[in-house]
């Protein structure tokens, strides 16, 4: 049995609830390599090891393909989850970590718990990539990820915690597992003394954002358990499908805050509608399982909406996305304005009383 295959049938049932409690056995034939083992020298046959793939960089899904929902973990499914306890409310969020091909010519999954002379706070590191349409998926509160390799760091647990927070760094690129004789004898990184090399390779686009009808693009991702937050560099663009009014955008980045479960566009955001609506602002709240944006804007650069002669600005400005209608707030301190093409000019420092949005289902 191919190594990648075995392993993920011994470590699914391990994983999903975010704790290990046995070595993991990257195996073929009954054999282990020297890096994913029990402390102790356990010995190497580099005939059995897979074949490398190639690093040529990993064919993008068809961007017209929609990314399923975060597949369930199988036997024949390798994945893992972080869970983070926030330190706001108390509660755990799951990070699902998924490759969702099978093949061992499409990717690999590889572990690697601490070695013999590792001490004992070592995390743990697992490796997941995919080349097929699925990729590996990362699901971290609405949001469904979708790319071709992911390294994971898994720290110990807590005290009284069964699961265990750590750190995510996604994007192209490739992995492959290493014969033994392709290890230098002193070397002391972690993955390749567990016998595995991954090759990050960011490119535009190939970070795959994917919230209900809402799809961003990136090009690497970190998500990091000291304050909670996935970053996904840009430059970032996105696409909203709509029977009645399609949405695109592009921003600087995203940041996903698992605490507060928030996804935020930063950095010279514009969203622009095919019914001639653009706006801009400093960073955006998005959510489309609502159906709502919140622009927020900053002394220098205001929250700004345009439509036709129709000109909107705020210190927050409330986009619904589904009506194309926005509905201004005022940041303390700030000040609304509006030119409108009517005739009924919006006063250059009125603040007027902000409408509420309507409640959507």
């Amino acid at each position: 049995m191919p190594r990648s295959r075995l392993t993920a049938a011994l470590l699914t049932a391990l994983l999903c609830g975010g704790s290990v409690l046995t070595p993991a056995a990257a195996q073929q034939d009954g054999t282990q390599p020297g890096g994913t083992i029990s402390p102790g020298p356990v010995p190497t046959d580099p005939t059995t090891t897979d074949p490398p793939t190639t690093d040529a960089a990993p064919t993008d899904a068809n961007p017209t393909d929609t990314p399923q929902d975060a597949p369930e973990a199988g036997a024949e499914q390798s994945s893992l989850t972080l869970v983070r306890r926030s330190e706001k409310d108390g509660k755990d969020r799951p990070i699902v970590i998924v490759r969702t091909g099978t093949s061992d010519e499409t990717g690999i999954f590889a572990f690697c718990q601490p070695l013999g002379d590792d001490p004992p706070e070592t995390p743990t590191l697992a490796v997941f990539s995919e080349t097929g349409a699925g990729g590996v998926q990362i699901t971290i509160d609405k949001n469904v990820i979708r790319v071709p390799l992911a390294v994971v760091t898994q720290l110990p647990p807590r005290d009284g915690q069964e699961g265990s927070d750590g750190r995510v760094e996604a994007s192209a690129g490739t992995a492959r597992f290493l014969n033994a004789e392709e290890v230098p004898e002193n070397t002391t990184d972690r993955l390749t003394r567990c016998e595995v090399q991954a090759t990050p390779k960011p490119a535009p686009d190939t970070v795959i954002v994917t919230q209900g009808r809402t799809e961003l693009r990136g090009q690497k991702l970190v998500y990091d358990s000291a304050d909670g937050i996935a970053r996904i560099d840009g430059p970032v663009t996105f696409t909203r499908s709509s029977d009645k009014d399609p949405l695109t955008g592009k921003s600087d980045r995203i940041e996903v805050s698992v605490d507060d479960e928030k996804t935020t566009l930063v950095g010279n955001v514009e969203l622009k509608s095919s019914g001639g609506r653009t706006s801009r602002a400093a960073r955006v709240e998005y959510d489309d399982t609502r159906n709502v944006a919140r622009l927020y804007g900053t002394a220098e650069q205001p929250a700004e909406s345009v439509q036709g002669g129709d000109k909107l600005r705020a210190g927050v400005i409330v986009y619904d996305l589904d009506r194309n209608e926005v509905y201004a707030e005022k940041a303390e301190g700030g000040t609304i304005t509006g030119e409108f093409v009517d005739g009924q000019e919006g006063s250059g420092n009125a603040t007027p009383a902000a409408p509420t949005p309507p409640r959507r289902p």
